[in-house]
């Protein structure tokens, strides 16, 4: 049994399973990152934008807001498949973790951006208020007030989405992108071995209370500081 589970061990978990995880923590972390960037550029100009906003202009807070709606709408495997002639344009591939990367981040930056949205709108009138009326600008009231006071939000809003998009990235494994949804649907259920099957389930169960761990020490500390 032993002897049986080692080879298992060298010939699955070694060659297979474990590069997979790092394809799914590259896909995840890359995917992140950018939807966090863009998702707090159009968040903020929701928040700027909106009726009682910094500066208020409804043409360009209409368009955009429909847009986010319109891209959330779509469930994230069909918007994968109907972005593919998009990401083979943009990165020259629709495969392997390179190809998954824009769309999930097209995916994600919509649930960034209302993240940040709803955030930012729940900061206290008054503070803005408050920086106002000691001549701050705009640009001073959405970094140094607006954005400090919805950090814990934003941090319990990022964890949520991280989430969200770890198991979006086994949805985009079925259709090519790499990770452990590939191996787990190709390797698992397709071959019937459920060792791997489960083997990528456990290791996923495993990321998501990773994540959320460190999301609450983060959590945690920016409440204290």
């Amino acid at each position: 049994m032993n002897s049986e589970f080692l080879a298992w061990y060298q010939k699955y978990f070694v060659k297979l399973i474990a590069p997979s995880i790092v394809d799914t923590l590259v896909m995840l972390s890359a995917t992140m990152v950018m939807a966090i960037i863009f998702g707090f550029f159009f968040g903020t100009i929701l928040v700027i934008t909106r009726k009682n906003g910094l500066r208020p202009n409804q043409p360009v807070y209409a368009v955009l807001n429909f847009i986010i709606n319109f891209v959330r709408s779509f469930p994230i495997l069909i918007l994968l498949v109907a972005l593919l002639p998009v990401t083979r344009a943009v990165v020259g591939t629709t495969i392997g973790v390179k190809g998954a990367i824009f769309p999930l981040t097209v995916a994600a930056t919509p649930f960034m951006a209302r993240i940040f949205e709803n955030a930012m709108v729940e900061v206290d009138p008054q503070l803005i208020e408050a920086a106002q009326s000691f001549g701050a600008s705009n640009t001073q009231i959405v970094i140094k007030v607006i954005l400090k006071e919805a950090v814990p939000s934003i941090v319990s809003g990022t964890i949520l989405a991280t989430i969200t998009y770890l198991s979006a990235t086994t949805i985009a494994g079925t259709i090519g992108a790499g990770g452990l949804g590939s191996v787990a649907m190709n390797y698992g259920y397709h071959r019937f071995d459920d060792r791997i099957l489960y083997t990528g389930v456990l290791i996923l169960c495993i990321l998501v209370q990773v994540i959320q761990l460190i999301g609450n020490f983060i959590y945690k500390c920016v409440q204290k500081g």
